[in-house]
């Protein structure tokens, strides 16, 4: 996958100037799969603040990968409150809280051909040192893969995450791999099916399971096919074994103080080594893109030839 290397001062500057030529031409870049990788943040973190999450200690845990901090509900999870004293959990919490709003606000202007027709999804925080963790093969972050959410299907919308490296001397190392329309093929029709309409069977079930409340007890009932085959995509790239180890790799490493974004359900991805990361995801509609037709949603439903979404 391509990095396009942007100063902070063009960032801010385009976004400030409204440049739309540039601004759609980095949102069209991102679109198609590109890293957009500014090597000083353009989203400066409070000094005082930096202190507090360099002072984090996690363990290490199958339960909870990182802090996460969830906008619409202000709620702050991942964190032993129990023996965190309160002052201090609060503390941290507003913490997250304007971290999300300042990454929030920066993107509102640098992405200004979306028109914030978005979601704010979780942010979170990664203490956790990434190289050699004891994770199960899905949970392990280190394997590439494209992104889905078990229990928050996308419906389609599209995954951009913005990460920022708040190590003060290491740096966060990456490894890309093919674009997702050649992922997709490596894995169809022979390992995957390509996913499908729902049935007529499958659509009542999933709008009694709605109607009654039950819908959340079971993620397969929440999810559109669509969601469904990128679950069953995330899954199998882990558990390939061959496939992660002849597919092709790009290997980056993210600078002290740097910050970058990617569409993570398009770009696979995967996190060889590095400690604390701060990252915020938002849901983006792709009716809003520059370029829709990348969207892996229009991707799949051209090659099912059927709407999945």
């Amino acid at each position: 996958m391509p990095v396009h290397a942007i100063a902070k001062e063009a960032a801010l500057n385009a976004a400030k100037d409204g440049d739309a030529e540039k601004l759609r031409t980095w949102a069209a870049q991102l679109e198609a799969g590109g890293v957009l990788y500014f090597p000083q943040t353009p989203v400066p973190i409070p000094i005082a603040d930096l202190g507090v999450l360099l002072g984090q200690k996690q363990k290490h845990s199958s339960l909870h990968k990182n802090i996460a901090y969830k906008p619409n509900r202000d709620e702050l999870t991942g964190v032993d409150a129990k023996s965190s004293p309160a002052e201090a959990v609060e503390q941290l919490h507003a913490i997250m809280r304007r971290y999300s709003k300042s990454v929030e606000n920066f993107l509102g202007e640098f992405l200004a051909p979306y028109q914030r027709r978005w979601v704010l999804d979780y942010a979170s925080y990664r203490p956790i040192e990434e190289q050699g963790r004891d994770l199960s093969t899905r949970k392990r972050n280190d394997l590439l893969h494209t992104d889905a959410f078990p229990t928050r299907p996308t419906k389609g919308w599209r995954i951009l995450r913005f990460f920022h490296n708040i190590h003060p001397t290491r740096t966060r190392d990456w490894v890309t791999g093919d674009a997702f329309p050649k992922v997709v093929g490596n894995f169809t029709p022979g390992k995957l099916a390509l996913p499908r309409p729902d049935g007529a069977l499958a659509k009542a079930g999933k709008g009694l399971a709605s109607a009654t409340g039950l819908g959340g007890l079971v993620p397969q009932w929440k999810r559109t096919p669509y969601d469904e085959f990128m679950m069953q995509l995330h899954n199998a790239m882990k558990e390939d074994s061959e496939f992660q180890g002849v597919c092709t790799k790009e290997y980056f490493q993210f600078a002290p103080g740097s910050s970058w974004m990617v569409y993570t359900e398009t770009v696979p991805h995967a996190v060889l080594a590095g400690q604390y990361a701060l990252e915020q995801t938002f849901l983006v509609d792709p009716a809003a893109m520059v370029e829709p037709e990348l969207a892996p949603v229009r991707v799949l439903e051209k090659l099912a030839g059927a709407r999945l979404a």
